[in-house]
C-alpha cells in the first residue's frame, strides 16, 4: 500500500537532512572561522527586537551579548564574541529533554503519546490542545514539551531530575546547573503552563502529575548555558549522538534523524516553515536569545543574542545562522556542487 502523504514528507525530510552536503565538506576550519568572524562583524549593530519581557529575569539580560560557536563533528571548537556568558537554556533543552524520552520509550511511543506534527499556532496555544485530536502534538510546544516529561522516567521527581540534567550534561560535556533566580523568576510565571498541563490530563495526555511535570520542565528551562556548551550540544547531534568533545555516545545513533525532524518542522515556532525557507537547517530557539542549528555529519553552530523578534526568536541570531548559511553552502536542500 502507498505511503500517505505525510509520512511521505517525512521520509523526502530524513533523506535529505543525510544526504544533501556536498559543498560543506570541501570547507576548512580557517575558511569556516572567517565565516563566524565576518557574521559577528556584520550583524553586531544589529539592535531589532527586545528581551522577553514575561519572565522578570530575562528582561534584565544585558541586550548587547552576542556570540556564535561552531563545533565540527570532529570536535573543533571556533568561537567569537561573548561565548562564556551563562543564560538560561529555556526551549533549547526541549531537543535533549526529547531525545531522553525517546531513548526511554522509543520513536513510535512518541509519536503516539505526544505526536510529531506543527500546531500553526503558538507554541502556549490553549486552542492547539483544544482543536488537534493528539492534544499535546508535539514536543518542542509547552504542550507536549511537558507531556514529554511526564513520560520521563523515574522513582521520584529527583530521580527524574536526575536524569533530564544527566543528559543535557552528556550532551554539553560538563556539568550544568539551574539558575536559581531564572527557575524561581519562571515559578512564579508559569501559570499558564500549569494550566496546559491540567487540560492534557482531562483529555488523558499526561502521564505523570501535572505539577511535577510542569516543575520539571519549568526546572530544565532554567538550566545555565553558554554558548559554547550549546555549540558542543549542537555538535553532538551533527556528530550523530556522539560527543565530539569527550568522544562519548549520549544517544543512539538511530534516533538522531528523529530529533532533527522535528526540528526541522517545528524548531522556530511559527515561523519555522520560513527558517527552513530560507536556511534548510533544523535548529531550535529558546526564548534566552540562543538559536543552535545542525549540519549532520558535519557541524553544530550555536548563537546567542537576547533580543527577540515577536515569534520569541533571537533576531540576530537568525541573520547570523542565515548568513553563514548562505555563504558556506550549508543549506541541506541545496544540491548545487
Amino acid at each position: 500500500m502507498p505511503l500517505p502523504f505525510v509520512s511521505l514528507i517525512r521520509c523526502t525530510v530524513l533523506f535529505l537532512l543525510f544526504t544533501s552536503l556536498p559543498t560543506w565538506a570541501e570547507v576548512d576550519e580557517e575558511t569556516l572561522k572567517a565565516a563566524l568572524t565576518k557574521a559577528h562583524q556584520d550583524f553586531s549593530s544589529v539592535t531589532e527586537g527586545a528581551n522577553a519581557s514575561y519572565i522578570p529575569y530575562l528582561k534584565d539580560v544585558d541586550p548587547n551579548l552576542f556570540g556564535i560557536v561552531a563545533v565540527t563533528a570532529d570536535g573543533k571548537i571556533l568561537e567569537v564574541g561573548d561565548t562564556k556568558f551563562v543564560f538560561g537554556i529555556e526551549s533549547i533543552s526541549k531537543v535533549f529533554v526529547l531525545a531522553l524520552a525517546l531513548s526511554q520509550h522509543g520513536p513510535e511511543a512518541i509519536q503516539e503519546k505526544i505526536g510529531v506534527d506543527a500546531t500553526g499556532l503558538p507554541f502556549n496555544s490553549v486552542m492547539a490542545v483544544e482543536l488537534e485530536t493528539e492534544r499535546s502534538v508535539n514536543p518542542f510546544v509547552n504542550a507536549g514539551a511537558i507531556a514529554t516529561n511526564s513520560l520521563i522516567q523515574g522513582k521520584s521527581p529527583n530521580e527524574k531530575w536526575d536524569r533530564i540534567l544527566g543528559i543535557m550534561n552528556s550532551f554539553a560535556g560538563r556539568d550544568l546547573q539551574v539558575i536559581e533566580e531564572l527557575y524561581k523568576s519562571e515559578s512564579q510565571t508559569n501559570m499558564h503552563n500549569r494550566g496546559l498541563a491540567m487540560l492534557l490530563k482531562s483529555y488523558d495526555r499526561l502521564y505523570s502529575d501535572p505539577l511535577e511535570a510542569t516543575d520539571l520542565y519549568t526546572r530544565q528551562c532554567s538550566v545555565g548555558v553558554t554558548a559554547r556548551d550549546l555549540g558542543i550540544m549542537a555538535g553532538t547531534l551533527a556528530n550523530l549522538g556522539v560527543n565530539p568533545v569527550t568522544k562519548k555516545s549520549v544517544v543512539k545513533e538511530e534516533l538522531v534523524p528523529r530529533i532533527l525532524a522535528v526540528m526541522a518542522t517545528t524548531g522556530l515556532y511559527d515561523s519555522t516553515g520560513t527558517w527552513l525557507y530560507r536556511t534548510g537547517l533544523p535548529a531550535k530557539s529558546g526564548v534566552g536569545g540562543a538559536i543552535i542549528a545542525v549540519v549532520p555529519g558535519k557541524l553544530g553552530l550555536a548563537v546567542f543574542s537576547p533580543p527577540l523578534d515577536v515569534e520569541g526568536n533571537s533576531v540576530r541570531a537568525q541573520k547570523v545562522l542565515e548568513s553563514i548559511s548562505r555563504d558556506l553552502h550549508l543549506n541541506l536542500y541545496d544540491a548545487a556542487e
